[in-house]
């Protein structure tokens, strides 16, 4: 890392102030459709089109790395970096599915927020924007990953419009600083390490696979230029994996996403003429995983943003039953009596009140009670009214057929607003990221941890493992 390092503090105002256009877009109207659409016109006429895939000359046995929402350039980032190198030695790529900066993704800050803590991986790098690279305006992530030029400003707004008003208050992108940027560039110029994409969204043929990278924008939407590229390039025989900033099955509910104009992007991921086999996605900090059938064939759908920025919790999950994948089927990371019992110590200290603090035995028995699951652990610890009262305040759901003695509506406060408040320096970090295995006939797709211990720093342990069954091409 660093010597010096600027921590996130996600409920500081300025943290907040500069992080205003995802407010101000859901008041005022979204501009990110009409700005993509500039950005890919712009690259068209570079050379750069993003309706021709990528093609690389990868074999038909060979394997990726993928981690999402990874730079807030402090100890959390840095402390994948050792187990990502250690378990993705010999991929011969790694994607970023989401936010690859934070809070707001400059380009004066991809020095020590990716250029450095990446420098020792020795093959390319791509990556799909987050809501956070779109508070720049995308301006940061395209002179990064596809070297375009900062655009020309858009035309004025009418006077008194949504538009006019939202402009009042938006957030400008910042200059690139091109001779500061390419000092840390030179730490990933190596040959091996040279990367360019057309644009925020692509697809790229590699081995047996089609992977497709979308760009959902600030709201977590396509526009409907986007949304027929994506019908386009979804077409054929070809097994196809889909990469996306928003995730469809996500904290126990589905978000199809839908495309402007009709259908949602999960219509084309179902839709068996495109044969996907997988849907991962990042914006969430932590590993899901829900394995669904679709009319036979199961699709894996992923939730994939440990990368480095802050965790998610897990605890707020209710119990899954959602697109016919029940509680035995579903996996997460940080598991959820983990999460409940960090998130307790953290409390406890910040407030001083030693009550709150629940042992990880403790939070595993009280989260199996609420929810009427059975532990993920062994555990003999009782469930007390002290546990229930934690579990109630740091908003474990109930189990939905029973009553309970308190309830308090925190659940989407705590997700939205205390999980901001709760990133820490000192492990454990319950991070994450990929490592996917090809075939010609399956993808082995395992979960690596990263909690900033030594011993797992080396020697990361797998969380999940699954293996994918190709269709024939």
């Amino acid at each position: 890392m660093p010597s010096r390092v600027r921590k996130v503090f996600w409920l500081n105002p300025a943290t907040l102030w500069a992080a205003r256009n995802g407010p101000l877009a859901s008041l005022f109207g979204d501009p990110t459709g009409a700005d993509r659409s500039r950005w890919v016109r712009a690259q068209a006429e570079r050379g750069a089109d993003p309706a021709r895939p990528i093609r690389r000359e990868d074999p038909e046995h060979y394997s990726f790395l993928l981690l999402g929402d990874t730079g807030e350039g402090d100890d959390p980032q840095y402390a994948v970096v050792p187990g990502m190198l250690a378990a993705g030695a010999g991929t011969r790529f790694a994607l970023i599915c989401s936010d690859v900066l934070y809070p707001v993704g400059s380009a004066n800050e991809y020095g020590t927020k990716f250029f450095r803590p990446y420098r020792d991986y020795a093959a390319p790098i791509y990556a799909i924007p987050g809501n956070h690279d779109w508070y720049d305006g995308l301006v940061g992530f395209m002179r990064v990953f596809c070297r375009a030029p900062q655009l020309p400003p858009g035309p004025k707004p009418r006077a008194l419009t949504a538009a006019w008003w939202r402009g009042l208050l938006w957030k400008s992108p910042d200059t690139p600083d091109d001779a500061a940027l390419d000092r840390p560039r030179q730490m990933r110029a190596a040959p091996e390490q040279a990367a360019e994409q057309p644009g925020p969204y692509w697809a790229m043929d590699t081995g047996p696979l089609r992977i497709i990278g979308i760009d959902t924008g600030l709201l977590g939407d396509l526009d409907a230029e986007q949304g027929a590229w994506l019908r386009e390039v979804a077409r054929g025989p070809r097994p196809k994996i889909l990469i996306t900033g928003s995730p469809l099955y996500v904290d126990g509910e589905y978000h199809p996403c839908a495309i402007a104009g009709g259908g949602t992007v999960d219509d084309i991921v179902r839709d068996p003429a495109n044969t996907f086999v997988a849907a991962i996605g990042g914006d969430i900090h932590n590993y899901q995983h829900y394995p669904v059938d679709v009319d036979g064939r199961r699709i894996e759908y992923v939730v994939s943003g440990g990368g480095g920025a802050f965790m998610h919790a897990t605890h707020t999950i209710p119990k899954v039953a959602v697109g016919g994948v029940g509680e035995d089927d579903f996996r997460c990371y940080p598991m959820r009596g983990d999460s409940l019992a960090f998130h307790s110590r953290l409390y406890a200290r910040r407030l001083h009140l030693p009550m709150l603090e629940l042992t990880p035995e403790e939070a595993t028995a009280v989260i199996a009670r609420r929810l009427g699951t059975t532990p993920v652990r062994a555990t003999d610890a009782p469930v007390t009214f002290r546990a229930h009262l934690v579990a109630t305040l740091l908003g474990v759901a109930h189990r939905p057929d029973r009553g309970a003695r308190l309830r308090l509506p925190v659940r989407k406060t705590y997700t939205q607003v205390l999980s901001p408040g709760s990133a820490t320096y000192s492990p454990p970090f319950f991070k994450s990221f990929l490592r996917l295995d090809v075939t010609p006939t399956t993808v082995r797709v395992r979960c690596f941890a990263a909690t900033g211990m030594r011993e797992q720093e080396l020697d990361p342990p797998v969380e999940d493992d699954f293996t994918i069954t190709l269709p024939a091409a």
